[in-house]
């Protein structure tokens, strides 16, 4: 009887001897915040990296965003000057109609949206029209330019000039009332040529690159415009597309250890011996 209670305290003291180990080597790796528990229960987090790779990382992150924050402040800048044209165009109808009483005629105004199609003299064009008039397919012998309506309306002073650096202190004062208050700063900024993204962040500027094809949509538009151009002129319109990019996050390892006790699970323990 004595030799069989003899057994029992050496095995139990050998499974406390080997619970202390474990939970010894548990604190470790959750000092070195590779696992984490909540209350009895162990998550596993990750091994840890190398600072010098995880700096890299994490300095690549920083770019990608700083060139995202530069792509949508340049989008924002552009829809901007996009809308100031737009409401100069408005206003300056609106005071043409005023001084000569009447609607201009049907023949000498264009709708919104639409592009206009330049070549040479001399160039033989092939058109094609669709039977709903939706599709327009242009054939050139010789080189072309196409321009939209907002390069349009930007040489013909829309704009008051803003991008291109030209805008007086006069017309800044016209086209910020043309946008929202908490705009009017980014209006300066166009103006003034500066950037916060610039400002904040000493990186390259994004650029991008668009094809153009010859076949265009028409599309319905809500404004009037009296635009008046040259002749030997073809002119189409076209509906306009965005897109935005994706964006990247990452997620933190940080987790706050807390550590075991072998002390708590001796009343669990005690009881299963029993």
């Amino acid at each position: 009887m004595c030799k069989s209670h003899g057994f029992v305290s050496i095995q139990a003291y050998d499974q406390k001897n080997i619970r202390r180990r474990v939970y010894d080597a548990l604190n470790v790796l959750m000092a070195m915040n590779i696992i984490s528990k909540e209350k009895k229960e162990i998550k596993w987090i990750g091994l840890p990296s190398n600072s010098v790779q995880e700096c890299e990382t994490l300095e690549m992150e920083k770019q990608r965003r700083i060139e995202r924050i530069k792509q949508k402040s340049a989008q924002l800048q552009e829809l901007l000057v996009q809308q100031i044209a737009f409401k100069h165009l408005v206003q300056r109808n609106k005071q043409n109609e005023q001084q000569s009483r009447c609607l201009p005629a049907g023949n000498s105004t264009i709708k919104l949206p639409f592009i206009i199609v330049n070549t040479s003299k001399r160039t033989v064009i092939d058109c094609s029209i669709s039977s709903d008039k939706f599709e327009y397919l242009f054939n050139f012998d010789n080189a072309f330019e196409i321009h939209d309506d907002i390069e349009v309306l930007k040489r013909m002073g829309m704009s008051f000039g803003l991008e291109s650096g030209k805008c007086t202190s006069e017309n800044l004062r016209l086209a910020k009332s043309f946008v929202p208050r908490a705009l009017e700063g980014y209006v300066t900024e166009i103006a003034t040529g500066s950037s916060w993204a610039d400002q904040s962040f000493n990186s390259q500027t994004v650029s991008s690159a668009g094809n153009t094809t010859c076949t265009t949509t028409n599309s319905q538009a809500s404004l009037t415009s009296g635009l008046y151009f040259d002749s030997e002129v073809s002119l189409t319109t076209s509906s306009h597309h965005s897109s935005s990019g994706t964006s990247h996050y990452t997620e933190s390892r940080g987790e706050t250890p807390c550590w075991f006790d072998d002390d708590e699970d001796d009343e669990d323990d005690s009881s299963s011996m029993e």
